[in-house]
């Protein structure tokens, strides 16, 4: 049970470099990307714990996590610069959700890193 959830953190840490490099900004370096990973667990930990989170958000904030640990995918993962898309756009699709249902204020109160990486994390799933 340790060793899955250890994978499944893995996995997610994972899939979420690979949602910020593929959607970006243009101009924006590697290692900023690297370096909001951590925040972004952490943030979504901490929508998921908080009981002022509407229940429709914090399930479907769980369920993306269930889905990036999940070693079944749409489309494998092996398979180069595709494989990890059905991810991605699962990731972008649940955070921009969370970001409409909650808003932009309440992300940045969740928000345990600093303003850069949140203004990058902002400019990937959208201000408003």
């Amino acid at each position: 049970m340790v060793v899955a959830i250890i994978v499944g953190i893995v996995a997610l840490w994972a899939v979420l470099l690979i949602l910020l490099w593929l959607v970006r900004p243009r101009g924006v370096a590697t290692r900023d990307l690297l370096r909001v990973v951590p925040d972004l667990v952490r943030l979504l930990r901490s929508l998921i714990a908080d009981s002022n989170t509407p229940l429709d958000v914090r399930v479907v904030l769980v369920c993306l996590v269930v889905w990036i640990a999940s070693p079944i995918d749409l489309i494998p993962e092996f398979i180069p610069v595709i494989g990890p898309l059905d991810d991605v756009v699962v990731g972008v699709l649940a955070l921009r959700y969370a970001r409409k249902r909650i808003g932009i204020d309440k992300l940045r109160a969740h928000w345990p890193g600093t303003e850069d990486g949140f203004v990058l994390v902002a400019r990937v799933i959208g201000r408003q």
